[in-house]
């Protein structure tokens, strides 16, 4: 049997950040998207490398805020061609039928503390499913608004992994995913 380094998205995606004021850009060089799995055992480790955001903070009204993701699943990095090739294959990701996994926030509740929840809507190989992403805000030494965050989807949900891959003993139906959203400080 060939060991491959499939992981499973998460995605993810997902998160806001703060600032004050409305329809901030995300600074994409310095935010990420990763993820966690376990394939027999050990842990296998990647991000993506193309995604898209649009996030409206407003912290005086969460009612109003939102965020938006969309990720391009083909721009998997897994630190390995042949992994990276395996899991664009219609049995994992499918990427030539589903090319897009997407995050639509519809609701971000305080917690207080720097603390938000933001829940929505995760889509990812045609499947759509509820995800709730706790995320921490501060600043960094230049005042951007930074929001970190990590969440757990189950990937046998969205229909990535069949075979013998669908065991969670192969590869685990958890997949940590952490997101890291920089946004850029208010004018």
């Amino acid at each position: 049997m060939r060991m491959l380094r499939p992981f499973v998205p998460s995605l993810a995606m997902l998160l806001l950040a703060t600032s004050g004021a409305a329809a901030q850009s995300v600074l994409i060089d310095k935010s990420e998207i990763r993820f966690v799995s376990r394939q027999m055992g050990a842990s296998v480790e990647g991000r993506f490398r193309k995604w898209k955001a649009r996030v409206d903070w407003r912290p005086d009204d969460l009612g109003r805020s939102h965020a938006d993701f969309e990720i391009d699943l083909g721009s998997i990095d897994l630190a390995s061609e042949e992994s990276e090739t395996e899991i664009k294959r219609p049995r994992w990701f499918d990427t030539a039928k589903f090319p897009i996994a997407s995050f639509r926030s519809s609701a971000v509740k305080n917690l207080g503390g720097e603390r938000y929840e933001v829940a929505g809507k995760l889509t990812m190989k045609g499947t759509t499913r509820d995800v709730a992403v706790p995320v921490q805000i501060r600043k960094d030494a230049a005042g951007n608004a930074v929001a970190d965050g990590q969440f757990t989807i189950k990937r046998l949900d969205f229909n990535v992994g069949d075979g013998h891959w669908s065991d969670p003993m192969v590869v685990a139906d958890d997949v940590l995913v952490r997101v890291r959203m920089v946004l850029p400080r208010a004018a």
